[in-house]
């Protein structure tokens, strides 16, 4: 594995609420021209097995990841955590009680669509989620297979989002805390897509503060003022300019690709370097 290629730090898989099981997600990086990967899902560390023997059989340098909900004040944010040991203790201990909060929150969740008229079954969302880790983008793929919704940004939109009528609170975890966790299990912290979280050159500092690591700078939909905004913010800051397609597949998010935006090979060893 000789690493060259486009970095992609940052796609989802159906351990999460990506589209596509690990070994299809490998796969297709490989032919977008990724040579360097990074599988990050949502809160869970359980793709990664299958992920490693993929990007071994394709020839692709595999960054294990994962990529955590937190919270700096009121706001929600994501970090991505990289070069995480997935078998480290305080993972499996996170993931655990993590497992218990989203069945109960999904619970409340699917309660409030059946109020509304949409009813969706746990079997349905299940279905989605290959039975691994729950999130409302896959409760959004039922609502639109029960014709509740024409695609899932609608049913975001609808009925989902914060401030709609079945949105439910997640489970708070301070991005301080998140990024304790992350450096924990021998990982480097970087703010994932910080200009769609809204977060302010002031949030960005709290955040260096907090032991950041990294600012994911290029990202499909963060437009190039942001991009500048953010590159000049982690020069300020000393933080890593990081870049990820934040791919999850065409039925989720379909203007994201793997590889369609991609970051130096010095930035990474620099985001290496910088392990605990």
């Amino acid at each position: 594995m000789d690493g060259r290629g486009a970095i992609d730090l940052h796609s989802h898989s159906l351990a999460s609420d990506g589209q596509y099981p690990p070994a299809e997600v490998a796969r297709l990086a490989r032919a977008a021209g990724v040579g360097t990967w990074a599988l990050c899902d949502h809160d869970t560390v359980a793709g990664l097995g299958e992920a490693a023997a993929a990007a071994a059989a394709q020839g692709l340098r595999l960054v294990p990841g994962i990529e955590l909900s937190a919270f700096l004040g009121a706001r929600e944010i994501h970090l991505l955590g990289h070069f995480v040991d997935p078998s480290h203790p305080a993972l499996e201990r996170f993931e655990e009680l993590l497992a218990v909060e989203r069945r109960r929150r999904m619970a409340v969740i699917l309660e409030r669509l059946a109020a509304l008229g949409v009813p969706v079954t746990a079997a349905a969302v299940e279905r989605f989620s290959g039975g691994r880790t729950i999130g409302r983008p896959h409760v959004a793929r039922a609502v639109v297979e029960a014709g509740g919704a024409a695609s899932v940004k609608e049913a975001f939109d609808r009925y989902l989002g914060e401030g709609r009528p079945a949105f439910v609170p997640r489970f708070r975890l301070e991005a301080a805390e998140a990024v304790a966790l992350v450096r924990g299990a021998g990982g480097t912290a970087t703010v994932a897509h910080p200009a769609l979280s809204g977060l302010d050159e002031a949030s960005l500092a709290r955040l260096a503060g907090a032991g950041v690591d990294g600012l994911e700078v290029d990202h499909p939909e963060q437009p190039a003022p942001e991009r500048a905004r953010l590159r000049a913010a982690a020069g300020a800051l000393g933080l890593v300019a990081t870049a990820g397609s934040d791919f999850h597949g065409p039925a989720v998010a379909p203007d994201r690709r793997l590889g369609m935006v991609s970051m130096g090979a010095d930035a990474l060893a620099a985001l290496e370097r910088r392990r605990p």
